[in-house]
């Protein structure tokens, strides 16, 4: 290494180091200079970043027996579900007639704030990505992925997976094939102008509108967490709004709904998932179509999730999950192969587009002008049942997410498993229309007797039909043994203050009582009440999660003011060492053209002469 690459090693290590430090200073004084939020606090003085009386995740919980938990979130969450369960099952005919009109009251009378809700959602998760807080990074500036790119893809997909996907897949395209959505006008049933109605209403139902709400969430819990510190619950999210506080009243009333809410979202899916096992079962084996069996299977599938849960992370759930996503993988596959594939692929391209281009219609539109309650089962059941989902599957995105971009999250999010779900329909539901259409088999006549057998009435007409039946209940099954330990698993972080490590029992616990309530909604009233419990408790989140976007906002505001004074500083301190370096450099080569003369020490000189006297 000659001198010149010797003095530009030293330079860059001296920039490095001096870079570091500039940065270390400009933040803690950002932090400690930054202005106090004032906003809906119930103390204004308190700062977003305020360190005083902040607690750590299950510092106030009751421990023993097995359990670890927070005792008011746990115990007003149990005793409400325990009177819900019991005024079911004691008055099983007036709650079903009871979540029957809170089904049409809420839907034809806050149907309007459901859709608002959700367009709201999409606004804001498109504002933060492409916003100036689109570059800020979970975790803060140095944080890196812990997954690749890849993996993070496969992971958002298995999110976007599910009983639902299953369930509806086939229902949902043909119900609208035979009863269009009165948006698109009088359409004939049964129609090609009906089936690509049908297709775009079911792209829109699980399209971006529901990964939108996933990704507020998501993104809520992933930034508080990763970038403040907070335990990693839906009360953390409104540290900006009510400070300390999140520890109090309001925090455990925002913990209690949010349980509430993530049981009776799971409880929909489980009492969808058995509905669907039940009507597998009547089509291979003739077993009768009941609400006792499907309770049988209920208390069978939630003893395999038990297991699951004692088996733990890594032994259970994700072995399974694996298991479950290659079968899936195959499984969809096999039907693109064995069906009608030029009309699956061509479907799919057009009914992306006729979906892109009716996406403000669609998400607009709310049966004003028409004396119907067509939305009511549909898009605001879809949009409450989301809601539900939300704190579930945003705290799952938000631990595989640390190290993203807030643009790289919301983007991801929002497109990855969308696409899924619309290819999922496409070859599905494109089946199903393309038997319907054409004769081969009728679908409608076997949705209108019951929605649960659709799937299976689908692949009849395909090779193989038992085999491929089995594996769709099979299918079923996993998932639902999936979604009750990895709910229970969210449940648990709820109900212990954040805490990642709770005991087993407890998960145990939670993966029973989200049978009970799947069971229980199952006798009060069926598919009727199973919605309802999503719209119910679907309204009041829908109000707690809009103000979570305030509450991010202002955690974004202030970690990029703080990072733009990092930034700054850096660029300062950068340009002060390029002209440090520019000096120095033209300082040596001035001396080299000009050297300054140096005495001859060498040459003899004169002696100082003596004084004369």
């Amino acid at each position: 290494m000659n001198e010149q690459q010797k003095k530009d090693l030293a330079s860059k290590k001296l920039l490095a180091k001096t870079l570091k430090k500039a940065e270390k200073e400009a933040r803690i004084k950002a932090i400690k200079n930054r202005k106090p939020f004032k906003g809906l606090q119930i103390r204004p003085t308190v700062s977003l970043f305020d360190e005083k009386d902040r607690q750590e995740p299950g510092e106030n919980n009751w421990s023993g027996f097995g359990f670890d938990l927070h005792p008011q979130v746990t115990i007003i969450s149990v005793l409400l579900l325990i009177l819900f369960i019991a005024g079911t099952l004691l008055f099983p005919s007036g709650a079903e007639n009871l979540f029957d009109a809170l089904l049409a009251g809420i839907s034809k009378n806050a149907g309007w704030f459901f859709i608002t809700a959700a367009n709201i959602f999409v606004v804001a998760a498109l504002f933060f990505a492409f916003g100036r807080y689109g570059n800020l990074k979970i975790g803060g500036a140095e944080a890196q992925p812990e997954f690749t790119k890849f993996g993070w893809y496969a992971m958002l997909l298995s999110a976007g997976m599910g009983i639902g996907l299953l369930f509806w897949s086939v229902a949902e395209p043909v119900s609208h094939l035979n009863t269009p959505s009165p948006m698109f006008g009088g359409l004939t049933p049964g129609s090609a102008e009906a089936a690509q109605a049908a297709m775009a209403t079911t792209f829109f139902h699980w399209g971006i509108h529901p990964w939108a709400i996933y990704a507020i969430v998501g993104l809520s819990l992933a930034f508080f967490a990763y970038n403040r510190g907070l335990p990693l619950t839906i009360r953390s999210v409104f540290y900006p709004i009510i400070g300390n506080k999140i520890y109090g009243f309001w925090g455990n009333l925002i913990d209690v709904l949010s349980v509430l809410a993530t049981l009776t979202g799971l409880a929909t899916s489980l009492g969808l998932g058995v509905a669907q096992v039940n009507a597998g079962l009547n089509h291979l084996f003739g077993i009768s179509i009941s609400v006792p069996v499907q309770i049988g299977l209920i208390l069978g599938i939630t003893a395999l999730a038990t297991i699951s849960v004692v088996m733990g992370l890594d032994g259970g759930v994700k072995r399974l999950s694996e298991i479950n996503m290659v079968l899936a993988g195959v499984f969809l596959l096999f039907i693109l192969i064995a069906g009608p594939s030029v009309y699956i692929l061509s479907g799919f391209t057009q009914n992306l587009g006729y979906y892109m281009s009716n996406f403000i219609e669609l998400s607009m539109w709310t049966e004003t002008f028409r004396n119907t309650n067509w939305q009511g089962a549909w898009t605001i059941f879809y949009w409450a049942w989301w809601i539900s989902w939300s704190p579930f599957v945003g705290m799952f995105i938000a631990r595989i997410s640390k190290g993203r971009t807030v643009r790289e999250f919301i983007l991801g999010v929002m497109l990855i498993p969308s696409l899924l779900s619309f290819f999922w329909m496409s070859v599905f539901g494109g089946t199903a229309i393309y038997q319907e259409t054409n004769g081969i088999v009728s679908i409608v006549s076997a949705v209108t007797k019951d929605v649960s057998i659709a799937l299976f009435a689908m692949l009849d007409a395909l090779p193989m039909a038992n085999i491929l039946s089995l594996v769709g209940i099979l299918l079923v099954t996993v998932f639902f043994v999936t979604s009750s330990d990895s709910g229970s698993l969210v449940v648990d972080h709820l109900t212990s203050g954040g805490k990642l490590d709770s005991p087993v029992p407890q998960r145990v616990f939670w993966a029973v009582m989200e049978g009970v309530v799947a069971a229980t909604l199952l006798l009060g009233g069926g598919l009727t009440a199973l919605q309802t419990a999503s719209v119910i408790t679907g309204l009041p989140f829908a109000l707690i999660l809009l103000l979570m976007i305030y509450s991010l906002k202002e955690g974004l505001k202030q970690e990029y003011e703080v990072e733009e004074i990092v930034r700054r500083k850096v660029r300062e301190v950068r340009e002060d060492h390029i002209i440090n370096e520019v000096i120095n450099t033209v300082v040596q080569d001035h001396a080299l053209v000009h050297p300054e003369e140096e005495p001859d020490v060498t040459k003899k000189q004169d002696p100082p002469s003596t004084p004369k006297n």
